[in-house]
C-alpha cells in the first residue's frame, strides 16, 4: 500500500513516515501542495495524509482538486485547527477523517487502516486459475491457452493478467499497472505496459485490433473485460 504524505513540518513528517513504514507502508513525502497534485498525477497512492496549513496552497484546495479527480482514494486531514468550523470545511472539501495536532501516533495508524481496508475492493479467494472465452491460463505454473494453442506466460505477463483479472471491469491508468507489476517510484516509458497488452492481445485475442477483452481507454490506460 502507498501513501502521499503532504506535511511541511519536517519533524512531524519524519515521524509519520517512519511509522507508516514500520507498518509495512510505502510512503511519499512531500511539503508542497503543489507537488504534491503533481504526485498524485503522476502515481498511484492507496491514501493521502494530508496538511492543511501548506506554505504555498492550502491543504484544503489540494483536498478538494483530489476528489474531483478520484471520490475513492481516502484522504485523512491533520491540521492544528481544532474548531468545528474547520472540522465541518475539512468534511466539506472531501475529506474522510479529520485529525487534529498534536496527535497520537497509534491512533493515525489504526485510521489509516481502516480507511484503506475499507476503500480495498472486497476480494473472494486468491485465484489460480482462470477462463475467459476460449481461454485458459494458470497464474501459479503460468501455463495458458491461448488463440493459437498452449503456451507460457513470462513472469511479468503473468502477474499483469492476474492484476487484470482480480480488477476485471475496473480502469486501470498505466502508472498505476507499472506501480503495481513492475514496482516502480520512478517510472520509465509508459510504453512498456503498452507493449505488453499487444502481447497479451496477441495471445488471447481472436481478431487483436477490435479486441474483446483487453480495452484501451483513451488517456487513461486499460480495462480488462472478461468471464
Amino acid at each position: 500500500m502507498r501513501i502521499l504524505l503532504v506535511e511541511d513540518e519536517v519533524n512531524i513528517k519524519d515521524v509519520v513516515t517512519l511509522n507508516l513504514e514500520l507498518e509495512d507502508y510505502e510512503v511519499v513525502s512531500t511539503e508542497s501542495g503543489k507537488e504534491a497534485l503533481q504526485l498524485f498525477d503522476q502515481q498511484h497512492f492507496d491514501l493521502i495524509v494530508l496538511d492543511v496549513m501548506l506554505p504555498d496552497i492550502s491543504g484544503l484546495q489540494v483536498c478538494e482538486v483530489i476528489r474531483l479527480k478520484n471520490k475513492n482514494i481516502p484522504v485523512i486531514i491533520v491540521s492544528a485547527k481544532d474548531t468545528s468550523t474547520d472540522r465541518i470545511a475539512g468534511l466539506k472539501y472531501g475529506a474522510d477523517d479529520y485529525l487534529v495536532k498534536p496527535f497520537n501516533l497509534e491512533e493515525l495508524l489504526i485510521r489509516v487502516e481502516k480507511l484503506i481496508s475499507r476503500a480495498q475492493p472486497e476480494r473472494t479467494e486468491d485465484i489460480s486459475e482462470y477462463h475467459f472465452g476460449n481461454n485458459y491460463v494458470n497464474l501459479i505454473s503460468y501455463a495458458a491457452k491461448g488463440v493459437d494453442g498452449e503456451f507460457q506466460l513470462t513472469k511479468r505477463e503473468a502477474l499483469l493478467l492476474k492484476l487484470f483479472i482480480e480488477r476485471k471491469n475496473e480502469v486501470l491508468s498505466r502508472q498505476q499497472i507499472l506501480q503495481v507489476v513492475w514496482g516502480y517510484d520512478v517510472y520509465p516509458s509508459t510504453r512498456t505496459i503498452d507493449n505488453f497488452v499487444l502481447s497479451l492481445r496477441k495471445y488471447f485475442e481472436e481478431n487483436p485490433r477490435e479486441p474483446q477483452f483487453f480495452h484501451s481507454v483513451r488517456g487513461v490506460g486499460y480495462q480488462f473485460i472478461g468471464g
